[in-house]
């Protein structure tokens, strides 16, 4: 089962990463100006990951394919890696959508 991690950045931002089993990001947030508006980010993805629509593919200036998970509202929940190819994005959307449901959610801010 996946987990999503929450952590502090730098700038006093939270930020979550989804990791498949194997221990892989899958899915990175944007930067958040709370602990809760991160936690309130991880559910947007739980629920929105359900909808093959929520995801928007697209391929970087240097041409490798990536994706972004948008909430009902077009807003960014999460992006994905850059993948060496469109087969390895259509597997990280797959992943996402299989591990981020019930992925527990691992606070690393209170260790």
């Amino acid at each position: 089962m996946g987990k999503f991690e929450i952590k502090a950045r730098k700038n006093g931002e939270f930020q979550f990463n989804l990791k498949a089993t194997n221990g892989q990001v899958i899915l990175t947030s944007e930067g958040y100006k709370t602990k809760a508006s991160c936690l309130n980010g991880v559910e947007s993805v739980k629920k929105n990951c359900k909808e093959a629509k929520r995801f928007e593919t697209k391929v970087a200036s240097n041409g490798k394919p990536y994706f972004n998970l948008m909430a009902t509202n077009g807003q960014i929940i999460g992006s994905s890696q850059m993948y060496a190819n469109e087969t390895n994005m259509k597997n990280g959307i797959a992943s996402v959508q299989k591990n981020a449901p019930d992925a527990e959610i691992v606070d690393l801010t209170e260790k």
